[in-house]
């Protein structure tokens, strides 16, 4: 992806040389998670949209039990991956102001986008490595660890600067969605749902903002000439990897389809390809559709 030379967002806000607290220790009659079963417990995470922060916390072993301040270290790899993220968020601020006008007659506000590094809080609740990058309604804001780029690349086999590029979108596609009146609307009815309703009416929200990543990715293209080759096929590799199905697989459980909320890994990919192909926002209405 050719990114480098154009101008960063504005709409930053960088929490990642703030002090920290550290809770150390282990939960009483615990055991410490490392190796294997720390990266199991994480996809785990990815997969149910669960934050298993109080289990990573349990990694701290046998230091002394309480509560400290530590500061955060940032590298050269940090800030570099601060400044693709800053480039990025500009695209997509410049493409959906287009496609807001173009398409929907209406002006597109952008959104917020929190860096942070190991955790931070939001009103939608903590923020960690274990939880992922993630859009938060409430503050109409996107939380991004840096580091969950290493994390896609070594432990979930999705590397490469468009498959970074691709989270950050589809995180600002959920914006999009808020911006729309969609995510609001299918919250309430989620409130509503039973869990096996909910977590289906998740599917089709996440499916739709893969769709939108896709239409982000080919107006990106046609706008920055910033595509490169295989770079699309970073983009569909990572929507596979963390489809429902392969992340439960990969943690070692048989895929079971009730519990997912964001597709199968065919799903996520078709959806993207959907948005890619058409450049079309009508195109991507998942909750129309009647096979996802």
């Amino acid at each position: 992806m050719k990114w480098q030379g154009r101008r960063g967002s504005r709409n930053i806000e960088d929490r990642r040389g703030r002090s920290t607290g550290a809770r150390s220790g282990r939960a009483s009659g615990g055991k410490a998670i490392g190796g294997v079963g720390l990266i199991a417990v994480l996809i785990i995470g990815y997969a149910l949209g669960i934050d298993v922060t109080p289990l990573l916390n349990e990694v701290a072993g046998t230091s002394q039990v309480g509560s400290s301040r530590q500061s955060t270290e940032i590298t050269a790899a940090d800030e570099k991956a601060a400044q693709f993220v800053s480039v990025t968020l500009a695209d997509t601020e410049d493409i959906w102001t287009d496609l807001f006008q173009t398409q929907v007659g209406a002006e597109y506000s952008a959104p917020i986008l929190v860096l942070y590094k190991d955790v931070t809080q939001s009103p939608c609740g903590g923020a960690s490595g274990a939880t992922g990058p993630f859009y938060c309604p409430a503050d109409r804001k996107v939380y991004l660890d840096t580091a969950f780029f290493t994390t896609m690349e070594r432990q979930l086999g999705a590397g490469g600067d468009f498959a970074a590029a691709y989270v950050v979108a589809h995180e600002v596609a959920h914006h999009v969605q808020n911006e729309l009146g969609i995510l609001g609307q299918a919250n309430r009815v989620r409130a509503q749902s039973s869990v096996n309703e909910a977590n289906a009416i998740s599917v089709r929200i996440e499916l739709q903002a893969d769709c939108y990543s896709g239409i982000w990715a080919r107006a990106a293209d046609a706008r920055f000439d910033s595509l490169e080759r295989g770079d699309l096929a970073e983009a569909l590799n990572a929507a596979k990897q963390i489809g429902d199905d392969t992340l439960q697989k990969n943690a070692g459980r048989v895929p079971q389809p009730h519990t997912f909320t964001h597709g199968t890994s065919k799903q996520r990919q078709n959806w993207f390809k959907i948005g890619y192909d058409t450049g079309d926002l009508r195109q991507c209405d998942t909750f129309s559709a009647s096979r996802l």
